[in-house]
């Protein structure tokens, strides 16, 4: 349940869904304070947002969480945004001799490991009376029951990764900090840099606006109970196979 303290947390927060969920956020009146935190600088101000600019090495991520410390135990919603799919040098692999160790080391550092880290290093920052619903963003092609095409070796083994991880701290989370819920999260196709050059092959009607995924993914948080587990759930709120 939300009160009238609680604040969020966006992590990754300069993508286009994390823009989106500030927004939704600043606009939720049982929302206090809005936390970005991103490698670039804040995009724009406004009287309940706090931003803050880091590295996403393990030393700056606790910097970070040491200087949220006077917000201990008041969060009730954290989204951890990272991911990559792309880049300048990198495309998703439609064959297996397009692997590349350097190719799999920069996916899975955004999608795998800085997400775990934030787990990790959060727990103390969120534990306490206040029920918190931290959402990692996770992605159906993570899902190895739902591979029917193969294919984006790095990005779905990356994704599969982190919902393993994340079970696993869901177990934890559960004993040490248990008014936490972890949702592994699938927002669909979102119409932005990272599914622009994919925009061509998406049906009709599946390709979301970031807000609408922000509102979704807000109301997911809102609706959840905590149960000590983890939920792997697209933007309809459908569980997802493992």
């Amino acid at each position: 349940m939300l009160t009238d303290s609680s604040n969020a947390l966006v992590l990754g927060a300069s993508g286009a869904i994390g823009q989106a969920l500030i927004n939704n956020f600043l606009n939720d009146n049982r929302i206090g304070r809005v936390i970005a935190v991103s490698r670039s600088s804040a995009t724009f101000e406004h009287p309940k947002l706090h931003w803050i600019s880091t590295q996403y090495d393990e030393p700056s991520m606790q910097s970070v969480v040491d200087n949220l410390s006077e917000f201990k135990g008041s969060f009730s919603k954290v989204c951890i945004c990272h991911g990559i799919l792309h880049g300048e040098k990198m495309f998703p692999e439609k064959r297996m001799e397009e692997m590349s160790v350097e190719m799999m080391q920069s996916i899975f550092y955004a999608n795998t490991i800085v997400p775990s880290l934030w787990l990790k290093l959060l727990r103390k920052l969120v534990m306490g009376a206040v029920e918190c619903k931290v959402a990692c963003f996770s992605a159906r092609v993570g899902s190895t029951g739902d591979n029917g095409l193969g294919g984006w070796y790095s990005y779905r083994a990356s994704k599969a990764a982190l919902n393993s991880l994340m079970k696993t701290f869901s177990i934890e989370y559960a004993r040490r900090a248990k008014n936490v819920k972890l949702i592994a999260f699938h927002p669909g196709t979102v119409n932005s840099e990272m599914s622009k050059p994919f925009h061509g092959t998406v049906p009709e009607g599946k390709l979301f606006e970031p807000s609408y995924v922000a509102d979704c993914l807000s109301q997911l948080m809102d609706e959840l109970k905590i149960d000590g587990e983890l939920s792997y759930l697209d933007y309809a709120g459908k569980p997802i196979p493992w």
